[in-house]
């Protein structure tokens, strides 16, 4: 099964930016530990600071892939278009934050793109997208 993990704005800073909330490994050194526990699955990965390119990246995924997992960052908060994108798809996406969002600060407690995910898993660090693959996988897409 083919599977998308798109990680949106400052997520290319994971192991140096506020490594007290985030950690202290880059994402493409996990994508490495997870793309070896799921072998023979092919497990996409594209990272972006740019909505619009997100939203491209949702789109070609909804062609080519079986589910997404997405990371929409600073945007889950914000973006009434990423979370349309998401309401059209016709693949389940699974939203992950690293961080647990509704022990931070008040406006980050509003996930605008979480209504029309498949499930949003928070807190749980890089573990997360790990939970999410499993479930993808699980039921198929």
């Amino acid at each position: 099964m083919r599977l998308l993990i798109l990680n949106g704005p400052n997520l290319d800073l994971l192991g140096t930016r506020e490594p007290a909330i985030y950690g202290t490994r880059t994402f493409e050194d996990f994508l490495v530990e997870l793309r070896k526990e799921f072998p023979g699955h092919q497990l996409d990965y594209f990272q972006s600071n740019v909505e619009g390119e997100m939203i491209n990246a949702l789109r070609n995924a909804e062609a080519n892939c079986a589910g997404v997992v997405m990371n929409a960052a600073g945007y889950s908060h914000t973006s009434v278009a990423l979370r349309d994108t998401l309401a059209g798809m016709q693949v389940p996406v699974v939203e992950v934050h690293i961080s647990n969002v509704h022990a931070r600060e008040p406006f980050r407690h509003v996930l605008l793109t979480a209504a029309v995910s498949a499930g949003c898993i928070t807190g749980f660090g890089l573990e997360g997208y790990r939970l999410a693959v499993e479930y993808l996988l699980r039921r198929g897409g």
